[in-house]
């Protein structure tokens, strides 16, 4: 079962097209990565995915649902979690407070329903030894783990990462790609922008490749990043 479709999904900024026809049919449970250059219309992706965009054509489905015309805050509460690719905590709330407000207005629901839910987020994220800490005090791999907990809070059956692998050491990255194993096998699909491929291709099983708003490729990991188009888009080798 599909949890995600697009179907010839189109925007353009001006004489600028930032999605150009991308068809896309994301199953039930998988964990999809995405790459290719800067510019390359990834993020926009995302933002036409939540709704924080809305397409110039094409069709958005979610659970079989057209989502196309429909606000972000309605998508947040029907299953679609991001996190953004510069975290943006509520720096003079605690970490808890910060999990609280997205659960809070992510799920419509009230503080006494989601705290216990926060609570159990905070442990699974790492991030319950600081649970009392101001969000702007955090390094950045507590914050990278803080963007990914609040979106989590919002109960998503669909969880959008965007380079949340950035700027990590290894050690770091390690760390984070064993908060977002625990994470998809319980049984939430991802979608995972990155640059860092090594974290990337241990947690997904698909790759796409999107180059000036195309889907140039998608497919297993190793097949994808093997072929000449890719590695010279890509990777900037001519082969």
């Amino acid at each position: 079962m599909a949890i995600l479709e697009l179907e010839n999904i189109t925007k353009s900024f001006g004489q600028l097209k930032v999605a150009d026809g991308i068809s896309l049919v994301v199953p039930k449970g998988q964990a999809l990565g995405i790459i290719g250059p800067n510019g390359a219309g990834k993020s926009t992706l995302f933002n036409l995915i939540t709704g924080n965009l809305l397409p110039d054509a094409g069709t958005v489905k979610f659970e079989g649902r057209d989502v196309t015309r429909m606000p972000a805050m309605q998508r947040c509460f029907a299953g679609i979690g991001r996190s953004f690719q510069i975290p943006q905590p509520f720096d003079n709330l605690s970490v808890f407070e910060n999990l609280l407000v997205a659960a809070m207005h992510g799920r419509n629901m009230d503080q006494r329903a989601v705290q216990d839910d926060c609570a159990m987020i905070l442990e699974q994220t790492e991030l319950l030894a600081v649970a009392n800490r101001p969000a702007g005090g955090l390094s950045l791999l507590q914050r990278k783990r803080l963007e990914m907990a609040r979106a989590l809070a919002t109960d998503p059956k669909l969880l959008l990462l965007d380079e949340i692998a950035g700027g990590l050491t290894d050690a770091e990255c390690v760390a984070l790609i064993d908060t977002i194993r625990a994470v998809h096998v319980r049984g939430v699909t991802i979608i995972w922008i990155e640059h860092v491929l090594h974290a990337l291709n241990s947690v997904v099983e698909r790759l796409l490749v999107l180059d000036f708003g195309k889907v140039i490729g998608v497919g297993q990991p190793d097949e994808i990043m093997k072929r000449q188009d890719v590695r010279e888009i890509y990777l900037g080798i001519e082969v």
